[in-house]
């Protein structure tokens, strides 16, 4: 096992302040390492489980890094209005990825803006829905300067107050013009002055429908938060992919 640990800290470029940290670190590592072989081993499942870049973190670390969904519940704010996509007839299948309409897979780091990658992801496709030109945008102009109000940057946020500010901002600057930095930082005004794509409105899916979700994806790529919380997605594969039951689904 501490050779795999060795091997594993050079294929991700882990480095450790002292020996002291690297001992902690191999026993978190060897505790994962078994927990995912043994899952593994312990009959048939829709998915398997990998010894990712996160196999030397314990559970409450990568939650505190990855988890920066902040659901908020306000009584009464339902929608009521009709959902757009509700009479949509839904394929037996569709993949965005292979229409043009999702960027290549990105990494958030050790910062917990999921938030802002969900809809940055959203964004992208229906600008490319739109225009016919996929573009990849800046998550870290959401980071720095979508701060106002319970968007926090890597301390977490919400897609719909991300999608406000995009509304407001008159759209976000591309990802090359604003690179992503996995850290919070002071908003870049220059940087963030040249906006490429923009929304002119959002529409939240009906709560707790598998079918209007379906509907939704039909007509274009959602954002979306899932719970990551739980030990197995600390080690599922970068992409994934719920297959072999109905409907199956593959989420970046």
């Amino acid at each position: 096992m501490l050779e795999r640990h060795e091997k594993w800290m050079v294929q991700f470029g882990r480095v450790y302040a002292d020996e002291a940290e690297k001992e902690r670190r191999f026993a978190i590592f060897k505790t994962n390492v078994e927990y995912i072989e043994m899952f593994n081993r312990d009959g048939p499942k829709t998915y398997q489980l990998g010894i990712n870049g996160f196999a030397d973190l314990t559970n409450e670390e990568f939650r505190a890094t990855r988890n920066g969904y902040k659901h908020i519940f306000h009584p009464g704010s339902s929608r009521t209005s009709s959902f757009r996509h509700e009479n949509t007839s839904v394929p037996s299948s569709m993949d965005w990825r292979q229409k043009g309409a999702v960027t290549p897979i990105k990494d958030q780091g050790q910062c917990g803006c999921c938030w802002a990658f969900s809809a940055v992801a959203a964004t992208e496709g229906i600008h490319q829905l739109s225009t016919g030109k996929l573009i990849s945008l800046s998550e870290q102009e959401l980071v720095d300067c979508d701060t106002g109000g319970e968007d926090q940057g890597c301390e977490g946020g919400l897609m719909d107050n991300a999608f406000k500010f995009i509304i407001h901002n008159q759209g976000l600057t591309t990802e090359a013009q604003y690179p992503y930095q996995a850290a919070d930082s002071t908003c870049n005004a220059d940087k963030a002055s040249s906006h490429v794509a923009t929304i002119t409105g959002y529409e939240d899916v009906p709560a707790n429908s598998e079918s209007a979700l379906l509907k939704a994806v039909a007509n274009q790529p959602v954002s979306v938060a899932i719970d990551a919380s739980g030990t197995n997605f600390q080690f599922i594969p970068v992409v994934y992919s719920q297959e072999n039951v109905e409907p199956s689904w593959i989420m970046g």
